[in-house]
């Protein structure tokens, strides 16, 4: 049953900014995570600290506020696909202004984003399958304001034929309703400690996803590697199991090696913390 309060289109809107930031610092501070920034410190990050994701997270806070707001007003598709994207566009200034120029959450910004704004689209529908739909009906339409840019992810899609974040999107975000969220539910549901379940809603997507940030930093022989290990510790009961335990560090250690970092899966699983908290909060 949703309980988000929605006493006004203002006050809904606020609360889905609330949701979405959480989400991301969730994510942030989930502890250990292989490659990542966490709580122990940068991972294969050089250029980023937990603060810093911080800073950036709540960086975002207006910024998806507003996505959901202009849902809850803007009824035409196009237009409101226009509208989001100017907003994410200005959001990812603020945040790069936050962050002196650090790249920390521009895929996050276009994955919950885009989530927020479907929260608005039916307010009185936040069931998770559903959001990612609207999403991804959003994800689908072009946006004639913006301007096509040679980034990381995008250069892997070309180069590997990878879907990416856009093409994740554009699906429905099939690694966080069939993978992400069934791993999260299925680790509480057999007893496992909030941050155990998380760990196991990560790997679990880290084990699926042809993930462009891996493949930007190590190629194809560090996703057959990350895929392989990761899989590994899910086959072996996840996380919260001794043996699993051991192979998430072993999975640290290859994506260290390879100087690799699963940044894509990362925002996946904020994205599925959001959807998580909107079904449940």
């Amino acid at each position: 049953m949703n309980r988000v309060v929605r006493s006004s289109p203002v006050s809904f809107s606020a609360q889905i900014a609330d949701l979405a930031v959480q989400a991301l610092i969730d994510e942030a501070e989930l502890t250990p995570k292989p490659g990542l920034v966490d709580r122990r410190g940068s991972g294969n990050h050089g250029d980023m600290t937990l603060a810093l994701m911080l800073r950036s997270a709540h960086s975002l806070h207006e910024g998806f506020g507003q996505m959901c707001e202009a849902a809850l007003h803007v009824t035409d598709a196009p237009t409101l696909r226009e509208e989001i994207g100017r907003i994410g566009r200005e959001a990812e200034t603020v945040m790069m202004r936050a962050t002196n120029g650090v790249n920390t959450h521009r895929g996050a910004i276009w994955a919950i984003g885009l989530l927020s704004a479907a929260a608005g689209m039916q307010a009185h529908d936040l069931a998770a399958e559903h959001v990612a739909a609207r999403g991804a009906e959003l994800a689908r339409l072009p946006d004639r304001m913006s301007v096509p840019r040679a980034s990381n992810g995008e250069r892997m899609r070309t180069r590997y034929g990878v879907p990416g974040a856009r093409g994740e999107a554009q699906e429905g975000f099939p690694h966080v309703i069939k993978v992400g969220l069934p791993a999260l539910r299925a680790s509480r549901a057999a007893g496992h400690a909030e941050n155990t379940a998380r760990l196991d809603a990560l790997v679990a997507i880290i084990a699926k996803l042809q993930d462009t940030c891996v493949l930007s930093r190590g190629g194809k022989a560090a996703l057959h590697d990350v895929h392989t290990l990761a899989s590994a510790v899910m086959v072996c009961g996840g996380t919260g199991t001794l043996q699993g335990r051991y192979l998430l560090r072993r999975l640290e250690q290859n994506m260290l090696s390879h100087n690799a970092s699963p940044g894509g899966a990362a925002d996946l699983l904020a994205a599925t913390l959001f959807l998580d908290a909107l079904e449940t909060q």
